[in-house]
């Protein structure tokens, strides 16, 4: 099948847009710390899906005709199942915040150095998975009257994602609610490196106090923010596998814009954290969906094709916020 990774007009036209993104969200429209109102994070929601969608269309027209298609349906599933699972990541954020009483003009600088990191992560993540991948299939065999060839690493993948998915359905939001952060691998490392200031100043990282250079509660929390992002791509990066095995660059253009729109979103959950009281389920289901077409994709018989993966992910996220807004899970009967 065609690979994207070999489009250099494709790259550049990718790289180009997210730098101007980038420079254009950091040095003009956010040089100043301040507070994000609804309506800001909304446009900002709506230019970063907008992009991500004209991109999937650019990817549509550029391929081979009789990959089109398919190609089209991996970037969008890939693209779709890591803004659902990046939801879930923001609920945590939150309550980083909030625990660690980050002024809310500060959380927009906090979560863009948080993503500048979640994009270099990403890259090797992905990329070396994908290195991984081909050097793991196992040699063909016969199996149930099929001739397949497995991959080991996918195949671990997928009962990991098997067991993360019935896992999350099971988990109980008490146990994040009541985390001590401060104890996270993330704040422990820069209590270790430098004294830590017990007040904020401004958006700076350091701090002079009584002749000492001293790191400021943002430099930790940004810490937490990175480690927690490290985490979650446990289960994220193996799930966009399922996808697209076979072409790292779908897979990291589709991330990296899910990730770009992280902060707006951010802004907009935070006021409506209650349409997503269910969606953790959703996520669930998706995680172990996701887990089950990575284990039966070597059988030709039972093949689940992009585009109709793309539909159950779409189709069950759809439900998940229904059900959310439809019958919320109210706050005194969690835990």
């Amino acid at each position: 099948m065609d690979n994207l990774i070999n489009h250099p007009g494709i790259i550049i036209g990718f790289t180009v847009v997210v730098l101007f993104m980038l420079l254009l969200d950091l040095g003009i429209f956010n040089k100043k710390n301040h507070v994000i109102s609804n309506q800001e994070a909304a446009i900002w929601s709506v230019v970063w899906i907008g992009f991500s969608m004209i991109f999937s269309i650019f990817v549509y027209i550029v391929t081979d005709e009789k990959y089109a298609l398919e190609k089209f349906s991996q970037y969008q599933a890939a693209y779709w199942i890591e803004k659902a699972l990046s939801v879930d990541n923001l609920f945590v954020f939150i309550l980083v915040f909030g625990y660690f009483n980050v002024p809310r003009e500060l959380h927009h600088k906090v979560l863009f150095w948080g993503i500048i990191g979640a994009l270099i992560m990403r890259a090797i993540f992905i990329f070396a998975g994908v290195g991984l991948i081909n050097l793991t299939y196992l040699p063909k065999m016969n199996l149930f009257g099929q001739n397949v060839e497995i991959n080991a690493v996918l195949t671990v993948f997928g009962f990991f994602l098997i067991y993360a998915g019935i896992k999350s359905w099971f988990a109980s939001d008490k146990d994040d609610h009541e985390k001590d952060f401060s104890k996270s691998p993330g704040a422990q490392v820069i209590h270790k490196l430098f004294k830590v200031s017990k007040e904020y100043n401004g958006g700076n990282f350091f701090t002079i106090e009584n002749g000492v250079k001293m790191a400021t509660p943002l430099l930790v929390v940004v810490t937490v923010i990175e480690f927690t992002d490290l985490i979650f791509a446990v289960d994220s990066i193996p799930a966009i596998f399922a996808i697209a095995p076979d072409d790292p660059f779908i897979l990291y253009t589709s991330n990296i814009f899910a990730i770009l729109g992280l902060r707006s979103l951010y802004f907009l959950l935070a006021n409506f954290i209650h349409m997503f009281s269910r969606l953790k389920f959703g996520l669930a289901i998706i995680l172990a969906f996701i887990g089950i077409k990575m284990i039966i994709s070597p059988f030709p018989s039972i093949h689940i094709s992009s585009p109709l993966s793309l539909s159950i992910v779409g189709g069950i996220l759809i439900i998940s916020v229904a059900a959310s807004i439809l019958f919320p899970i109210k706050e005194e009967a969690k835990g």
